[in-house]
């Protein structure tokens, strides 16, 4: 088995993006448009920034960001499933103005690489815009106008982006994740990396590797996705464990609901029978027992992630 590979830019991409998203909830895009220079540039920036003593790091953390989420964490302390995770990471968002609503804000940026702004600013707009292209392609395949994602639930989306070091995975350490079994929490999440592999999908019960071209763009569906259409389109639990050697730089882009927004199951007529079945997910979770807007359940999700950290600021 393998993820399927989707040139955006061709004419029967919308089709071959749905086929994708009813199977196996994740693709690889080429046809993007995203010059190679801009990654790299990117990657070079984080790699500086990684390699900073942990002092500086620390000027930066994610505790100085406050209720915003912004900066940096060292390794061990993101949880998944309530298991440390085997990296460190830098959090960054839209750039706003100071806000009481959580996960909005000024980004932190450190002194020591301000490389690393102006890439990632760049890098944000750029994977915005291909998000939107792809929830287009996806309107167009459950037969809603095309700019149906655009114009309503992502018209202000929640816009999140990481930076993540997975170092080599230290021996003896089978139990352990670089960041364990789990499904991302709101529409689309594009995934680009370094070149080293890593990433396993889980495909109907099969741990699949996702080829580990630089160049192309992983698209994978998060558990909005997967209630807005009644599983049609699956949210597929997926996992990461870095065996090359090396580090491990990996750029996770989420477009998700607007804050405010209610993600409520479409009322699609295609003849597809596929009840959200708890039995069938990683986390046994029910989808269709969501309720409220979209902020708080990403609210209720990243408490569970940095427990001691969210009762520090978010309360």
């Amino acid at each position: 088995m393998e993820i399927p590979v989707v040139d955006i830019g061709s004419d029967d991409a919308p089709a071959a993006i749905d086929r994708a998203c009813r199977t196996t909830g994740f693709f690889a895009l080429t046809g993007h448009g995203i010059p190679t220079a801009m990654r790299t540039d990117l990657l070079a920036a984080a790699r500086e920034f990684f390699a900073l003593p942990t002092e500086r790091k620390q000027l930066v953390g994610l505790a100085r960001g406050g209720t915003a989420w912004r900066g940096w964490f060292p390794l061990g302390d993101e949880l998944t499933s309530g298991v440390p995770d085997l990296k460190e990471g830098y959090y960054v968002g839209r750039d706003l103005p100071p806000d009481p609503l959580p996960l909005h804000g000024p980004n932190v940026w450190p002194h020591d690489v301000p490389a690393l702004r102006t890439a990632v600013d760049a890098w944000m707009v750029a994977m915005e815009e291909l998000g939107q292209r792809a929830l287009a392609a996806m309107a167009v395949g459950l037969g809603l106008d095309v700019d149906w994602f655009r114009a309503g639930i992502t018209a202000d989306p929640t816009v999140l982006f990481r930076i993540f070091r997975y170092p080599p995975h230290p021996a003896g350490a089978a139990d352990r994740w670089g960041v364990g079994e789990h499904t991302d929490y709101g529409l689309l999440t594009l995934l680009a990396h370094d070149g080293t592999p890593g990433l396993e999908v889980n495909v109907r019960g099969t741990w699949v590797s996702v080829e580990p071209d630089p160049e192309l763009i992983i698209c994978n569906l998060g558990d909005m996705l997967d209630r807005l259409t009644l599983g049609r389109y699956r949210s597929t639990a997926h996992r990461v464990r870095n065996v090359a050697g090396h580090d491990r730089i990996s750029l996770p882009f989420f477009l998700d609901p607007g804050w405010h927004a209610h993600v409520e199951p479409l009322p699609l007529d295609d003849g597809w029978t596929a009840p959200l079945e708890r039995s069938q997910r990683w986390d046994r979770a029910d989808l269709t027992s969501i309720e409220g807007a979209y902020g708080d359940w990403l609210t209720a999700k990243v408490r569970k992630v940095f427990p001691q950290l969210a009762d520090a600021v978010l309360d």
